[in-house]
Formats: structure tokens, sequence, C-alpha cells
């Protein structure tokens, strides 16, 4: 069976040393909701970290 992940949302923000943390919590306690979220560096602008809730 293939597994297939849905990207849901994606949101731009300004980039915080702790926004990680956040994304953490988030993936340990809705584990079971089948979401997923997700942080990445914006490749274009340093400044801006780029926010994605996935459907798993």
């Amino acid at each position: 069976m293939e597994s297939r992940i849905e990207v849901l949302s994606t949101v731009k923000v300004k980039k915080s040393p702790d926004l990680y943390k956040v994304v953490t919590e988030l993936n340990k306690t809705l584990k079971t909701k089948d979401v997923m979220f997700g942080l990445a560096l914006d490749e274009q602008d340093q400044n801006t970290m780029i926010f994605t809730i996935y459907k798993t």
C-alpha cells in the first residue's frame, strides 16, 4: 500500500529560534490524528521560515 502525504496548508513566518519547539510538540501531540507539521528555512530569505501542515 502506497503512503501519500498531502499538503494542507503552508505559511511563511518570521524566523524564530524557538519555533521548532512548537512544531515538535504539535507532531508529538497530534501524531494519531493523521497530520504532520514541517518547518524549513526559506531559501530566498534567511529571515523567513516556511511552516507546512501535512495530511498523512
